[in-house]
């Protein structure tokens, strides 16, 4: 069977699979469930077209890391055939661990595992599968490798992930403020003492990358719209589980039932657990919501029919923290409307905080090679004041509450 496969893909166009061992992990079906996990979650319910899969991301991140492995080859870096097909594994699979709807289920399916952690225990789980093939795209992967500009592709401030998710969340959801340049910067790329560098002449597309960065996660990841999507789903499985553990039935996949009877944890995320986890995908989470919309209790059933027919919250987004008196005010006016209890209220009336930080300065920086040798942070050696700017976090306050009725 001919492993080497051509995929195309609309933005990058033709991308060429590079060996039989990433052809076999592609078509494992831990691995094909990704093209049943949206990449941003419930954004579609603003922007139409988000309905992109962790899937595309993931075959994207493979064609810019085969990329960056060619441009750095040319510029002279030694890299093996072992770290070339390691450095592409742990690219591949570096968001199979991400549940339904990417992060929302991260803090109500399981209890503070990150999808990070899933990751490695899937990671884990093929590299035994495939007889140790793995190993050295786990040691990338955890950030343990010695070569540092290696773990630094797989997870930086201008990693292969970054340089995908920019444009291809730009394309699919038609803000062009994120369109980026991924191919030029991956061809300003250099190494210097095994740490990843962007030649001087690259520092404006560097610009352009953490602006759009910025300009993304206000318009597009922390849209207050999809914020407010993301939290009722939350409060939906966190009431599913409320009413499992009173004892009532609901109707749900095996896969979802699962992790609605079981308090999954850290420590207890054992093999079975992986497993059943690799059964869940959107679909479960959305036929759910179509069957619980018309459950007895209130909460679970406005929450659901909330989603499923986009009669959202509204949104306050404000600069200060929100008063007590004025989420106490809007808890009242429901309990007294639906005649419903404080914490039942709760659950449509809630505050929060997002914040923003386009770079960090502490940790995984940028660094720019310039022609002389010397090597600066980013924000030094560019004449963008607005880089120190936006390397201070900003945060936004929210309050959600329901229109006039539910």
């Amino acid at each position: 069977m001919n492993k080497l496969k051509i995929l195309n893909d609309p933005i990058y166009g033709f991308i060429t699979i590079p060996n039989s061992l990433i052809f076999d992990l592609i078509q494992h079906k831990y691995f094909q469930r990704l093209r049943r996990i949206t990449q941003m979650g419930m954004s579609y319910l603003v922007y139409p077209g988000a309905h992109h899969t962790r899937f595309h991301h993931a075959i994207g991140c493979v064609h810019l890391m085969q990329q960056a492995v060619n441009v750095l080859r040319f510029k002279g870096v030694t890299i093996s055939e072992d770290e070339e097909t390691g450095l592409y594994i742990a690219i591949l699979l570096h968001d199979i661990g991400h549940g339904p709807f990417s992060h929302a289920m991260e803090h109500s399916i399981v209890n503070n595992v990150s999808h990070e952690e899933i990751s490695l225990l899937f990671m884990e789980r093929l590299n035994e599968e495939f007889n140790g093939s793995l190993t050295l795209a786990i040691e990338i992967f955890r950030g343990e490798y010695p070569r540092r500009f290696m773990c630094q592709l797989i997870s930086g401030q201008l990693d292969m992930d970054r340089a995908d998710y920019l444009k291809r969340d730009s394309f699919y959801t038609g803000v062009a403020e994120g369109n980026i340049n991924s191919e030029r910067l991956i061809t300003m790329l250099n190494v210097v003492n095994d740490e990843l560098v962007v030649q001087e002449k690259g520092i404006y597309s560097v610009e352009k990358f953490i602006i759009a960065r910025r300009l993304m996660y206000w318009q597009v990841y922390l849209h207050k719209t999809s914020l407010a999507a993301e939290q009722l789903l939350i409060r939906v499985l966190k009431r599913a589980k409320e009413l499992h553990e009173l004892g009532h039935k609901l109707k749900a996949s095996d896969a979802l039932l699962y992790f609605l009877e079981n308090k999954i944890t850290r420590d207890n995320f054992n093999a079975e657990t992986l497993q059943v986890f690799s059964r869940l995908d959107d679909y479960d989470i959305i036929s759910a919501m179509k069957e619980w919309q018309y459950h007895d209790d209130f909460v679970l059933s406005h929450l659901c029919e909330m989603i499923i027919n986009r009669n959202l919250l509204k949104v306050k987004l404000k600069n200060k923290e929100i008063k007590a008196n004025s989420l106490k005010k809007h808890i009242d006016l429901i309990m007294k409307k639906f005649n419903i209890s404080k914490e039942e209220a709760k659950y449509f009336v809630f505050q929060g905080s997002i914040s923003n930080q386009a770079y960090q300065l502490n940790t995984k920086r940028i660094n720019i090679l310039h022609k002389s040798g010397k090597i600066q942070d980013i924000v030094k050696a560019s004449d963008q004041l607005n880089l120190k700017a936006l390397s201070k976090p900003v945060t936004k306050y929210y309050i959600c509450y329901p229109k006039v009725k539910l």
